[in-house]
């Protein structure tokens, strides 16, 4: 039986439709949002033996053939997901994810396919509503519905899933998710908000898009939805207790060492003690398995955390709630790369680089609506040592996506336009030490790198993370978080901005959802740890250097008209090679007349400039030219004064004096300096040496 819920939604209608299709799926839906058609399915099944944590999989594809597109590349066919569908990814997980029963550890996949995408509408948040739809209607045990909008600010004014080509006006492009009763996701970046304004951004989504598709949902669940038959495991009260009193006193010990490495040293020596306890060596089958007594002394270590948190406001390295960890800079300590930073607060350190590049080196991205480029890119790394462990070196996975992008859109809104800085901008962020929100650390070491490399950003950008801990009606907010504060607390709040305000903003919460009263407090509280870490960061460099690295390319930028292209590029590109070679400078060429001229040699960048200048501009009347003999004729000589350009010298225009013979005076291949006296409507150019030869020496007697 097929069922379908409409209401508007922003500009558009929202519908959700199920029943139809994808029947075999433990719940489907489909998703329309004015020609954008997202097909979402769920499907679950038994948890695999000794998991220990909850095996959810996001997966969300955008198939060219939704846009007409052919995909790009030699075998036309989608391959590995892009970097924008990893993102949709961890933005449908992330605000899925905590509804789910903690006990709960069944596989369950989540499949998101756009079917059909117009140009104006992004699917992402399509998908997030697709994700839902089918989890409202599927027999999985999940505390929704949960809902997802964009939000953008335009003219003043909030907007509700704004268009593509309203983003372009906007200075905000928020997604935030959440329930009927609270937000539990948020991704921002924005041009210098202030925290009252992402705020009521956020009140905004939450009150006109969040909750009416909540409604929907609730709608389609009541009409469509399967019977739960998954109950929660009963839990061994006895033996929760026995763990409980067996290492409490031990963790309590152990949670006052203020080293990171030694404190989790005593941790594991008190889960040997206890696992040796429960499972003794030598007993094939003990009472509780080990993953039973790993999980309940898991439990037992996050109560300590929370408990000194919330009762004693003490932090595991012996801080303050309110307290920053000591932070420490350097910048140009690379000697060969164009700028660079090393940025250490606490035990979470980042070494950030700067490149900087010509058009060639942009990015192209095959996108469904069309292609584009990006002049600015953020790479983030974290290796495995960064955090003292063994395990698989691979290609970037979706954490260090994810958190390269947050803090590519935290700087983003700094940068210059690239009319006043035309070069392509590569930051890479490697993490040498983490112990807490390395991706602030980025954004932080990321405006170090920018500024030494010269780079002229509007403002200085820091970041922070602040985390949360709720329990029994108390609550304590705490910036500068912790590896394990982020683990066993309720909220990673990370927010990034310069004095005037916000330009990036992240929320990952573990509990049902965040009050808008505790949002404002994080928001503020994250304020005041970014002016005090923006005060360290400027006793560092205080503004960008005036001069870029000398390894880097020196780049200029010249608009001729798109008309002179071809007499720019030459028959098969023998024009600007010629430049090319006689220079050693590196030429590109946009389709509109933007010409970007490269070179490390400042001098050859100019020489450069200066031809592609001779070669396409105008003709200008009263001008004095440098030209060449083309040929020589009885009545005058003809001299090129561009590439391909070339004007009539009259005999009685060659000298000051009576001239016999053409030949007396110049000879083809000779260079003079001609003036143009006359450019007649068939656009034919008469030239005098003379009149050139009495203006200079007219100037040189002045």
């Amino acid at each position: 039986m097929t069922f379908k819920v409409e209401r508007q939604i922003g500009a558009e209608t929202l519908s959700i439709e199920t029943g139809k299709l994808a029947r075999q799926a433990h719940g489907a839906a489909l998703v329309r949002y004015g020609e954008t058609v997202v097909l979402g399915t769920v499907l679950t099944g038994p948890p695999r033996e000794g998991i220990d944590f909850f095996p959810l999989q996001v997966d969300y594809r955008e198939k060219m053939s939704a846009a007409g597109k052919f995909p790009g590349g030699f075998f036309k066919r989608e391959g590995r997901p892009t970097g924008k569908e990893i993102l949709t990814m961890r933005m449908i997980d992330r605000p899925v994810r905590p509804l789910f029963p903690k006990a709960f550890k069944d596989e369950v996949q989540i499949q998101l396919s756009v079917l059909s995408a117009d140009t104006q509408t992004d699917p992402d948040v399509v998908g997030m509503a697709a994700a839902g739809a089918a989890l409202a209607v599927s027999p999985l045990p999940f505390q929704g519905p949960v809902a997802s909008v964009r939000v953008g600010h335009v003219d003043g004014e909030f907007v509700i899933n704004p268009t593509r080509s309203q983003l372009e006006y906007s200075d905000l492009d928020m997604i935030v998710a959440g329930t009927t009763r609270a937000i539990n996701m948020i991704e921002i970046g924005c041009r210098e908000l202030s925290e009252k304004a992402v705020a009521d951004a956020v009140k905004f989504g939450h009150e006109y898009g969040i909750v009416p598709i909540c409604e929907m949902l609730d709608e389609l669940k009541h009409h469509a939805g399967q019977e739960v038959t998954w109950e929660a495991p009963e839990q061994n009260a006895g033996f929760l207790e026995g763990v409980r009193k067996r290492c409490w006193d031990d963790f309590v010990a152990a949670k006052t060492i203020t080293g990171k490495q030694e404190r989790y040293a005593a941790v594991k020596e008190v889960y040997k003690k206890v696992l040796a306890h429960f499972c003794p060596d030598g007993e094939d089958k003990p009472e509780h398995a080990p993953a039973e007594v790993k999980e309940a002394v898991r439990q037992v270590e996050k109560a300590v955390v929370r408990e000194r948190l919330l009762k004693d406001h003490t932090r595991t390295d012996g801080r303050g709630l309110d307290d920053i960890r000591q932070i420490t800079g350097e910048v140009g300590w690379l000697p060969r790369v164009h700028g660079s930073a090393l940025f250490q607060r606490g035990e979470t350190q980042a070494i950030v680089t700067t490149t900087l590049g010509t058009a060639s080196d942009e990015q192209i991205i095959d996108d469904l609506v069309e292609e584009y480029s990006k002049k600015f890119m953020l790479h983030y790394n974290f290796p495995p040592f960064s955090v003292g462990e063994v395990r698989r070196i691979g290609p970037p996975g979706r954490r260090e996506i994810g958190h390269g992008a947050l803090a590519e859109r935290s700087l983003e809104a700094v940068l210059p336009s690239p009319d006043d800085f035309p070069y392509t901008i590569r930051l890479v962020s490697d993490i040498l030490e983490s112990n807490g929100s390395s991706s602030m650390a980025t954004v932080c070491g990321g405006t170090l790198a920018l500024m030494d490399a010269g780079v002229p950003i509007k403002a200085p950008v820091a970041g922070i993370s602040v985390g949360m801990v709720e329990e029994g009606g108390k609550v304590v907010l705490f910036p500068d978080i912790l590896g394990e504060e982020d683990a066993f607390g309720d909220m990673d709040f990370k927010v990034a901005g310069t004095r005037e305000g916000i330009t990036g903003v992240q929320l990952d919460i573990k509990a049902e959802g965040l009050q808008f009263d505790l949002m404002e407090k994080a928001l503020e509280l994250a304020k005041k740890a970014r002016f005090h870490i923006l005060d360290v960061m400027e006793q560092v460099i205080a503004k960008p250097r005036e001069e870029i690295s000398q390894y880097a390319p020196r780049l200029l930028m010249i608009k001729i008209n798109p008309e002179k292209i071809g007499k720019l590029i030459g028959p098969g590109g023998r024009s600007v090679r010629a430049i090319q070679a006689n220079t050693g400078a590196q030429i590109d060429i946009e389709d509109d007349g933007t010409v970007f001229i490269s070179c490390v040699d400042a001098e050859k960048a100019q020489k450069a400039y200066d031809l592609v200048q001779a070669m396409t501009e105008d003709i200008e009347i009263g001008r004095i030219y440098d030209g060449k003999v083309a040929s020589v004729k009885d009545f005058g000589a003809f001299i090129e004064i561009q590439e391909g350009q070339d004007g009539l010298c009259h005999i009685s225009e060659l000298d000051e004096a009576y001239v016999r013979s053409v030949g007396d005076v110049v000879k083809v291949g000779d260079e003079v300096r001609v003036k143009v006296i006359l450019i007649d409507d068939q656009g034919r150019i008469k030239l005098s040496r003379k009149a050139a030869m009495q203006e200079e020496k007219a100037k040189s007697e002045a």
